[in-house]
């Protein structure tokens, strides 16, 4: 849900900060009092387009941040977030954005910069506006196959699933009989290229790892004289005139006649003689290492020639030796295959008609289960309008299907058709054009698919104009049934809509020091009478208008908790 949102200088909004509950949370106010502006806000957060107009004037920049609050630990949020390298902690996602009085935004997701397209694409999972002339999800007929299969649950979901794994070999092997079907002459080149690259690598007759074993022993060369010399310095001094075991054997002879006299000093004794035991097989190894060193200045340049061409086939073919021999492995077996077209190419053609046939019947029990769910959504879209007062409009989901085009969804292109009027043709439900219509069918429409696509918050702005009485109330009851599975947030002038409210925002604006300024402001029971009495009788609100507004409250709450 969104828990809360932050404005600063965003159009006549100079600094507001506004906490949202869960349920319906109904926005009121007279027209032009900013409350379609916090709608805009939010808006924006959802990746929406910025203007420079947005900037409060005088200002520099326009502000916005809200916080958002995911309950359920497999919101699709997660995933999205997780796919841009974005952190979610304790299930919160703060969403900002900032807009300078050039135009220019500036996005983030939990403190991290991002574009506009990821804050868009994380957005839209958070959030979903719907206002009477504005094009969502529900009016674009691109989504309308994937909320059918989201309503059809785990079966279509299973069935999508093992489609979309054959549907990837079939790609696949489609793009390599592409490849292998191309111009004689590209592959003719092709075929030198690669030829040549692989007698490069191979006359190169690389081992793993040769290359960092040519610089360790280049290290040891070009170190050889301090090297050398440290020994030498070690052995002197253990060996030498100084004769340092010398002395250890002294002390450790000491150590001994002590112990014989006292048994307290056995230990000591016996770490001493460990010692020098230790001490003089190091200095029969340091010699040891003397006599066989020897320094070789023509190994230190054949060194320095080999490294200088495992370099130059990296810069080419590879960061490592061990990636230079995958390619080598990888256009060998490229030009076996085009030595050998016409074989892989009649090997591929096969694979593919395999594919297909298990394509179409993947396809074709995938549109038997979307179909069989298209009829179960269609019964309940009718009930829900019957619900609005649409009992005579006739919902459908035509199927365009091809069972010699397989895509990546399936064999099924799904658009949902409606006819409001009896007698005339069911058309897109893209080209409904009455805004009261259109707002019934939205409603009964997003009352089935808001539990089915997990997003966070709906809000509607002003979806109910143009209708009244009878229908009003029927709104009003069915908005609230959405928002019991979704935090709703709702502009209204209707008095049934306000009633049913969990939470009632008023939008007020004033003048102070010459500046509009917009104020939200939570009402309490007395003011949430009062506000719906102004909204059923306009300015002028009488005891007969209270008492009007105290049974809507009470017919609102008994339907709310029966």
């Amino acid at each position: 849900m969104l828990n809360e949102i932050s404005i600063r200088n965003f159009a006549i909004i100079e600094a507001l900060s506004v906490s949202f509950e869960k349920g319906l949370t109904v926005l009121t106010g007279e027209t032009g009092a900013g409350k379609s502006i916090i709608i805009d806000a939010i808006h924006l957060l959802a990746g929406g387009r910025g203007s420079a107009e947005f900037v409060r004037h005088g200002e520099d920049k326009a502000e916005i941040e809200g916080l958002f609050i995911l309950d359920d630990p497999k919101h699709p949020c997660y995933k999205r977030s997780a796919d841009f390298g974005i952190e979610v902690e304790d299930g919160m996602i703060v969403l900002r954005r900032d807009i300078s009085k050039t135009g220019k935004s500036v996005c983030r997701v939990n403190g991290k910069l991002v574009t506009i397209s990821v804050l868009r694409e994380i957005g839209s999972s958070l959030i979903d506006i719907h206002g009477q002339h504005e094009h969502q999800e529900l009016m674009d007929d691109t989504f309308h196959l994937p909320l059918l299969d989201q309503f059809g649950g785990s079966k279509i979901s299973s069935a999508l699933t093992e489609y979309q794994d054959i549907y990837r070999l079939y790609e696949s092997t489609l793009k390599k009989l592409k490849n292998l079907s191309e111009n004689e002459q590209q592959m003719a080149h092709r075929l030198d290229l690669i030829q040549f690259q692989l007698d490069e690598i191979q006359s190169a007759q690389l081992k793993l790892n040769e290359d960092e074993d040519l610089i360790e022993e280049k290290r040891k060369l070009s170190n050889y004289e301090r090297i050398f010399d440290s020994l030498q310095s070690g052995y002197n001094a253990l060996q030498g005139e100084q004769k340092g075991l010398d002395w250890i054997g002294m002390v450790m002879g000491y150590m001994n006649e002590a112990a014989e006299l006292d048994p307290a000093y056995k230990e000591i004794a016996e770490n001493v003689a460990n010692s020098f035991y230790l001490l003089e097989d190091a200095a029969i190894s340091l010699r040891n290492e003397m006599d066989f060193m020897e320094y070789d200045p023509q190994r230190l340049n054949e060194i320095e020639s080999r490294l200088n061409e495992i370099n130059g086939l990296k810069r080419k073919y590879g960061k490592t030796v061990e990636e230079v021999l995958e390619y080598a492995a990888q256009i060998e077996e490229e030009i076996e295959t085009l030595q050998n077209k016409e074989t892989h190419i009649d090997k591929l053609q096969k694979e593919v008609a395999a594919q297909k046939k298990d394509l179409l019947v993947e396809g074709e029990e995938l549109s038997k289960l979307r179909r069989k769910s298209a009829l179960k959504l269609t019964k309940l879209i009718h009930k829900e309008l019957k619900e609005l007062y649409m009992e005579k409009t006739v919902f459908e989901v035509r199927f365009f299907s091809d069972s010699e085009v397989f895509l990546k969804n399936g064999i099924d292109r799904a658009e949902f058709y409606i006819s409001t009027n009896p007698g005339e043709p069911l058309k897109p439900l893209s080209k409904i054009a009455s805004g009261g219509e259109l707002s019934r069918i939205m409603l009964a429409l997003k009352s089935i698919f808001s539990k089915h696509q997990g997003v966070t918050s709906i809000i509607f702005d002003e979806v109910d104009t143009g209708v009244s009485g009878r229908v009003a109330q029927a709104i009003a009851e069915k908005i609230h049934h959405v928002s019991v599975d979704s935090q709703v947030l709702c502009i209204s002038h209707l008095p049934q809509v306000a009633a049913m409210a969990d939470t009632h925002l008023f939008i007020a604006k004033n003048t102070k020091d010459g500046r509009t300024k917009t104020t939200v402001k939570p009402l309490t029971e007395d003011e949430k009478i009062k506000e719906i009495g102004r909204m059923i009788s306009g300015v002028e609100i009488t005891d007969l208008t209270k008492e009007h507004a105290k049974e809507l409250l009470h017919l609102a709450n008994r339907l709310k908790y029966s």
